[in-house]
């Protein structure tokens, strides 16, 4: 009960500045007591420049070309295979004729913009089953 009727009652308040120094204390503390690990850098090694007496040898490469009717050239000579299996056999005997036996051929597949996704993955198919794993795509600019 409340017997003091004229009395308004006076509303606490908290006193913040004591906090903000405590505050402050604590933080040059952590910032004094903190040790800061050292970065490891990455090492990298950068290329350096080859030997100008020094030839570089270009590596052996099959171009595959197809063009919108799904027709096969190999090397500008055309083939005609038409299935996976059949253009595998004609990888495996231009790279036995034109390459060294110890290499594995680039094949690098060279396909009109309109030639259809399934004869581009015949090719891809083909060089699969003809062991070739290191496959390209060339890219030729539509500008003039």
């Amino acid at each position: 009960m409340d017997f003091r009727k004229g009395k308004g009652r006076e509303e606490l308040e908290i006193n913040l500045i004591p906090f903000i120094d405590v505050l402050l204390v604590i933080l040059i503390f952590m910032m004094v007591t903190t040790t800061y690990s050292k970065v490891t850098s990455l090492q990298i090694t950068l290329p350096t420049t080859t030997d100008p007496d020094k030839t570089v040898e270009a590596p052996f490469e099959i171009n595959v070309a197809v063009d919108t009717q799904g027709h096969y050239a190999i090397n500008n000579a055309p083939v005609s295979a038409t299935d996976s299996p059949a253009l595998a056999d004609e990888l495996k005997r231009i790279s036995n004729e034109k390459g060294d036996a110890g290499k594995d051929p680039i094949i690098t597949i060279n396909a009109d913009g309109l030639a259809s996704h399934q004869s581009v993955i015949n090719v891809l198919e083909a060089a699969r089953l003809a062991g070739f794993d290191k496959v390209t795509f060339a890219h030729t600019s539509g500008k003039k």
